[in-house]
C-alpha cells in the first residue's frame, strides 16, 4: 500500500527537510491529487488501497498524456506535474527499496521538450473585452471580474493570485494587495480606484475570514492554476464575440502580466 507515503512526503520531506514554500507544497499536492484521482477513475481503486503496481511508468505516462489531451495543460505544466511525481517517487524509493525497479522506471520518464512560446501583449481593446466577459449576474462572474481586473492592474503571477487571502487586500488610504513573490519576499502592490471598487464589492459578497482564500469555489476551496486558466479560456471565447481578433491569440494566465508591461 502506498497510502502512508504521500503524507510522509509532504510533512517530512517537503515541509520539514526542504522547508518548501506553501506555494510549492500546494503545487505538488495538486499534482499528486490529480494523479491519484486519475488512477482511481481508471482502475476503480481508491487512493487508500492503491499499490505500487497501480503506479507503473505506463500509468504515469498515461496520466501525463491525459493532462495535455483531456485537461488542456501546456507542456510546461505537464513537466511541472512530472517533477512533483518524480520528487514523491525519489522519496518513496528510500522507504520501499523492494520496489526500486518499478520506481526507477518512473524516475526515468523524461520531461517533454517544447518550444518557448512568443509572448503575447494585449491591447486596451482586448483587455476591455476580457473584463466585460464575466457575467455580472452570476457569482462566478463577479468573482472572475474582480480576479481578472486585479491581475491586469497589478501583473501578479498566477501563483501569487491564487495564493491571496482575504486579509491580503487593504482598501481605502494606501490601498494595496500584499503578495508573496519568488524567494518568499512579500511586497505590497498599490491598487487603483476601479480595482478597489471591484474588490470591495467582492469581499463583501465573499464574506470570508482573514485567512480564507480571496478567490475560491462556491464550496470555499482555493482556485487552482488550472481553474484560473480554464476560466480565462471561457471568458476569452465570450470576449471574442465582440473582439474576434482574440481568437488568433494564445491567451493564457501569464499573458495577463504582459498587459501591464505593454
Amino acid at each position: 500500500m502506498i497510502a502512508p507515503i504521500p503524507q510522509a512526503f509532504f510533512t517530512e520531506r517537503l515541509a520539514r527537510r526542504r522547508q518548501a514554500s506553501p506555494r510549492t507544497i500546494a503545487a505538488y499536492r495538486d499534482a499528486i491529487r490529480l494523479l491519484l484521482g486519475f488512477v482511481q477513475q481508471r482502475t476503480g481503486t481508491t487512493p487508500a488501497k492503491l499499490d505500487w503496481n497501480n503506479l507503473s511508468s505506463d500509468v504515469i505516462s498515461a496520466f501525463l498524456n491525459h493532462l495535455e489531451a483531456e485537461r488542456g495543460n501546456s507542456t510546461r505544466t505537464r513537466n511541472v506535474r512530472l517533477a512533483a511525481i518524480r520528487s514523491l517517487f525519489s522519496y518513496a524509493v528510500l522507504q520501499h527499496p523492494e520496489h526500486a525497479l518499478l520506481i526507477q522506471r518512473v524516475l526515468d520518464i523524461p520531461p517533454k521538450r517544447f518550444d518557448k512560446r512568443t509572448v503575447t501583449f494585449l491591447t486596451t481593446q482586448w483587455v476591455d473585452a476580457l473584463l466585460a466577459a464575466p457575467d455580472p449576474k452570476r457569482w462566478e462572474g463577479r468573482r472572475d471580474k474582480a480576479m481578472l481586473a486585479l491581475a491586469v492592474q497589478t501583473g501578479l503571477r498566477v501563483t501569487e493570485l491564487t495564493s491571496l487571502n482575504c486579509d491580503d487586500i487593504t482598501l481605502g488610504d494606501g490601498a494595496a494587495v500584499r503578495c508573496e513573490g519568488k524567494g518568499r519576499k512579500q511586497r505590497p502592490v498599490p491598487l487603483d480606484r476601479p480595482v478597489q471598487n471591484l474588490l470591495s464589492a467582492w469581499l463583501n459578497e465573499r464574506a470570508g475570514r482573514a485567512g480564507d482564500p480571496l478567490f475560491c469555489t462556491r464550496t470555499g476551496r482555493r482556485l487552482s492554476r488550472d481553474a484560473v486558466a480554464q476560466r480565462l479560456g471561457t471568458h476569452t471565447q465570450t470576449a471574442a464575440r465582440s473582439c474576434p481578433s482574440l481568437l488568433d491569440k494564445s491567451i493564457h494566465p501569464h499573458v495577463l502580466r504582459h498587459i501591464v508591461s505593454a
